[in-house]
């Protein structure tokens, strides 16, 4: 067998292997898009032509599920959060980049090992806390939880961008007169937009999916999407149909959120892995 028999065969089973994965990964997704339009007997049927209806997207707003309520709250919470973590983890992770503090390395450490405790660990401890001040069911609570859980990791990415900056890069800019705060507008923002958009997004999407806490410390007012899905059930037991409509809700803004930053996602991820 010649060296260039060898390479076609390789290129196909690399072909082979990544049609595989890719059907794997789709499949289920293609199960749950073709659920949502079909009546509930015919989810249980596998049926690949049947008479779709829309019936099921308008049923999931009504009572007693409400989605439209939780989809509210999952929308306010996952951007309130966004737009308080990027801004404090770029200060943050500035500061860890550019400054020498006093027990900088220790700080980092025990930020990263924050990402390594198991939330079921401090879902307890939140649960007193936000049951003595009040925030228990309500979307102030989840933020807060929310910002615990993304902060480290935004500061973390955030952090490698701006380690990917050349710092004499402001200290020319700073020579001719510009504060440090005008330089951070000016150069550094602008230069780590990439980095700050990766940061935003999975953020947003940390805080889309996010489900312990959300079952633990909210009950009614509150309730996000996630827990929604856990409504769905009925005599005869889980209304897939409806599940599936509810997810394909669920997963529609990160289909989105994916076309408009797929420009910006691997320049971002690459930019933060480089120093």
């Amino acid at each position: 067998m010649t060296g260039k028999q060898k390479k076609q065969i390789s290129q196909a089973i690399q072909i082979v292997l990544i049609l595989i994965t890719i059907f794997v990964m789709l499949v289920p997704i293609l199960w749950i898009f073709m659920a949502a339009f079909k009546n509930h007997i015919d989810v249980f049927q596998l049926k690949l032509f049947f008479t779709p209806t829309l019936e099921n997207f308008g049923t999931v707003f009504e009572a007693p599920y409400h989605l439209g309520m939780k989809l509210w709250n999952s929308t306010i919470v996952a951007f309130v959060t966004v737009a308080l973590a990027i801004p404090i983890a770029t200060m943050a992770a500035y500061s860890f980049s550019r400054f020498r503090l006093r027990g900088k390395t220790a700080m980092l450490v025990v930020i990263l090992a924050t990402q390594f405790m198991p939330a079921v660990v401090i879902i307890l401890p939140f649960f007193v806390m936000f049951r003595d001040v009040g925030l228990l069911d309500t979307r102030i609570g989840l933020v807060l939880v929310n910002l615990a859980i993304v902060m480290p990791f935004a500061i973390w990415m955030i952090k490698g961008f701006i380690d990917g900056i050349p710092i004499d890069t402001e200290e020319a800019a700073m020579v001719d007169g510009s504060s440090r705060i005008m330089v951070i507008r000016n150069i550094v923002l602008p230069m780590a937009a990439p980095g700050l958009l990766t940061a935003g997004i999975f953020c947003f999407i940390i805080a889309w999916n996010e489900f312990l806490f959300a079952l633990i410390l909210t009950n009614k007012d509150a309730v996000t999407l996630p827990i929604g899905l856990a409504l769905f059930k009925a005599e005869e037991g889980d209304l897939w149909n409806l599940l599936s409509a509810a997810g394909i809700i669920i997963m529609l803004p990160m289909f989105i959120l994916a076309l408009i930053i797929r420009k910006y996602f691997v320049q971002g991820m690459t930019m933060g892995a480089v120093r």
